[in-house]
């Protein structure tokens, strides 16, 4: 059965056309996948899939995405990135599913202060810039994309950002398992950020997080948090990322306990 796959010109150019026409045919296609993008399954026979390829200095690896996560395109990655990617594809049954790791982003858990109230914080910063999905070049849209969304850039942490509607933090059992956008069309929130292994949360982050019904969620480009084994190094990073310019934020609502 024929796919619905999307194979962009720069795909179709890096691996020919008669490549492409087998897949677009459905012979080389998966029929379900875990998107690149979100980690949750896909069909290419019932919904729209890209093709994505990513491409080291000796290596390609073809991976699937939904449509409404990823448009079809080649993404650069360096060798040493690819070949952890297709080290986690074979344990992945050789289906090309993993997600490389230069698209990797952080996510941390602490509590934020703010007006004498603790609040149940996500940090969030990538490992490599991000750019804008269907381009070229060594820029880093990380922020400008989210500001899109409709996060608000932060000067400084003073207040408690403004509410972002049709975005949440998924918390089951206790645990943190994802970060929901908005789908596609007023349709079922799709995973923005999906953890691999449902994190751990501390007790006072998950009564926080039960006490306000919400969280808050703040981004900076790769760079500028790091990993900090304290909440009070956390909050200075913070402070130091919103003095620079560097740094957005949202409240999303909790979704489950």
């Amino acid at each position: 059965m024929p796919r619905m796959l999307d194979v962009s010109d720069a795909v179709r150019a890096e691996i020919g056309d008669e490549e492409a026409d087998r897949l677009l045919a459905g012979e080389n296609a998966p029929g379900s996948y875990d998107c690149t993008s979100c980690r949750t399954p896909g069909d290419s026979e019932q919904e729209r899939t890209s093709t994505v390829l990513f491409i080291g200095e000796e290596t390609a690896v073809l991976a699937f995405a939904h449509a409404t996560c990823l448009p079809s395109q080649v993404v650069q990655v360096t060798e040493e990135q690819l070949q952890g990617a297709v080290r986690s594809i074979a344990a992945d049954e050789g289906m090309a599913t993993a997600v490389p790791e230069q698209a990797v982003l952080g996510v941390t858990s602490g509590l934020v202060l703010i007006a004498g109230e603790l609040h149940p914080a996500l940090v969030v910063e990538p490992t490599a810039p991000i750019v804008r999905p269907g381009t070229t070049g060594a820029g880093d849209d990380f922020l400008p994309l989210l500001i899109e969304q409709g996060f608000m850039p932060l000067p400084a942490i003073e207040s408690v950002p403004p509410v972002l509607h049709g975005w949440s933090v998924l918390l089951a059992m206790g645990q943190l398992h994802a970060v929901l956008q908005p789908g596609s069309n007023g349709g079922q929130p799709v995973a923005w950020w999906q953890a691999h292994q449902p994190l751990q949360v501390t007790e006072g982050w998950r009564a926080a997080a039960n006490k306000h019904q919400q969280v808050l969620m703040f981004a900076a480009p790769v760079g500028s948090i790091g990993r900090q084994p304290r909440e009070d190094l956390l909050r200075d990073a913070l402070d130091k990322a919103a003095a620079n310019g560097k740094l957005v934020a949202a409240t999303l609502p909790l979704a489950g306990t």
